[in-house]
């Protein structure tokens, strides 16, 4: 993964600050983004497995809240994540074309994806898979700001 080195070299330290009052710190952030591989993880499975792209959204700032993730340490965090999104790209590249590139008419993307569907042809398992990937792409370049690659995946430019 292009932000990993990045990631690591992060002192705990600064892992723990928040950019502001009200603002994740990094390690509530990856910790968010462990959140949403998890609960993403069973959602891509899941899809492939049924007709609809209906599923359970959660709670994201109780779930960081009660999940203590500012008071773990920032490279068992980044471990946990890194894991589990290697096994998240194992998951999305096993998932059949058919299943992936299949329209769902019944879907509620509209209220757990980071963007909902442009438009109903648009409402695929690739969409939803894409829009992970761009949610992890948002909350990096929020941890490390200019640091991130223009040339990375999803730089958006």
């Amino acid at each position: 993964m292009i932000a990993e080195p990045l990631l690591r070299s992060i002192t705990e330290l600064d892992a723990s600050r928040s950019p502001a009052p009200g603002k994740w710190s990094p390690k509530q952030i990856v910790g968010h983004l462990v959140d949403s591989a998890a609960n993403n993880h069973q959602r891509f499975v899941r899809a492939a497995l049924q007709d609809e792209l209906v599923f359970a959204g959660y709670a994201q700032e109780e779930w960081v809240a009660v999940q203590r993730y500012q008071q773990a340490a920032w490279a068992d965090l980044l471990a946990l994540w890194l894991a589990y999104n290697r096994h998240i790209a194992t998951v999305m590249a096993a998932v059949p074309d058919e299943a992936r590139t299949r329209v769902r008419a019944v879907h509620n993307l509209d209220e757990i994806a980071t963007h909902a569907p442009p438009s109903a042809a648009d409402a695929t398992l690739d969409y939803f898979m894409l829009d992970y990937v761009n949610h992890l792409v948002m909350h990096l370049r929020q941890i490390l700001g200019t640091r991130w690659p223009a040339t990375s995946l999803a730089s958006g430019g």
